[in-house]
């Protein structure tokens, strides 16, 4: 047997050197309760929450429909992105109960707060622009750029 490096034997001692970062614990499990983003399929881009796991690849989600406009139904894991937020439910919550596990925790509303969730409202408001409204955008650039040209011109002097 042959013996092993003394850093094998203490992963603490890499991290501080920082040769290696620290292994962070992975916390975004499939489990009910669990808020997910659709991102396949005619659902594509809503939000739903894991209700009930099938087996090792589909799980049933739901929306609640009349917060997120998703019914409840089975779909792949794979067909998800899951997010740091989850509601206290059990396996197979009806709707009712899911909906007010949802308001107790203010699950949506602590998702809209985050980076993702206003990147992708941003990219559905920039997607329904008119032509008009992207006319107005570009003069709004220009303007902003003329702007700051000149405010750098002047530093300089």
């Amino acid at each position: 047997a042959q013996a092993q490096p003394a850093h094998f034997l203490q992963p603490s001692v890499l991290s501080e050197a920082g040769s290696r970062p620290p292994a962070a614990m992975f916390t975004r499990f499939v489990e009910p309760g669990r808020l997910a983003l659709i991102t396949y399929g005619p659902c594509e881009g809503k939000m739903c929450t894991i209700v009930d796991i099938v087996d090792q690849k589909r799980v049933v989600v739901d929306g609640p429909a009349a917060l997120t406009g998703v019914k409840r139904h089975m779909m792949p894991v794979r067909r998800l992105s899951l997010t740091d937020f989850k509601c206290a439910i059990g396996k197979g919550a009806r709707e009712k109960t899911l909906k007010k596990a949802m308001d107790r925790d203010e699950v949506m509303k602590k998702w809209s707060a985050t980076a993702w969730a206003k990147k992708l409202a941003a990219k559905e408001v920039k997607k329904n622009m008119t032509d008009f409204d992207r006319f107005k955008v570009m003069v709004a650039r220009k303007r902003r750029s003329h702007q700051v040209k000149t405010v750098l011109k002047k530093s300089k002097k």
